[in-house]
């Protein structure tokens, strides 16, 4: 039996699997993820519905799983159809999940096409398709080492 939070049984097993470095993308429900992945990365559908799962419920439930060493995410676009005019909401929450998890990790911001680049490396070995709706709320998490032992 688990004792961390994370139940979901093809999650684990991938996790379980990774090492130190891969890489773990909490996607938005905009975001491509049938076309912008690693080439050793697997796919977990958990968007039922628009809102359900939303990424930070996520990233709350890996905190539970495995070491983190970083996060990065997706840089808003200031211009365009798309632009923001100030950080995403989504982001605040992230910080608050993560010192709520003992961690003093800082969000670093990946440009646009730049985080595309870094989500399709060898070391992606997971994304976690959301139904989160709020823009640029994909996270790329990198797993760090166990300390505990």
């Amino acid at each position: 039996m688990l004792k961390h939070h994370l139940i979901h049984p093809d999650i684990n097993r991938v996790l379980g699997a990774a090492g130190h470095h891969g890489k773990i993308l909490i996607a938005d429900g905009n975001f491509p993820a049938s076309s912008k992945m690693g080439p050793n990365a697997k796919l977990i559908h958990m968007n039922l519905c628009p809102g359900v799962l939303d990424c930070n419920q996520v990233l709350q439930t890996l905190l539970t799983a495995i070491p983190i060493e970083a996060a990065n995410t997706m840089m808003y676009e200031k211009t365009g159809p798309y632009a923001l005019t100030e950080e995403p909401p989504v982001w605040h929450s992230y910080r608050k999940t993560i010192k709520a998890a003992g961690l003093s990790l800082p969000l670093e911001p990946i440009e646009k096409w730049a985080f595309y680049d870094a989500v399709a490396t060898p070391d992606h070995v997971l994304t976690i398709q959301t139904g989160e709706q709020q823009r640029y709320a994909n996270l790329l998490l990198t797993i760090g080492v166990r300390m505990d032992f």
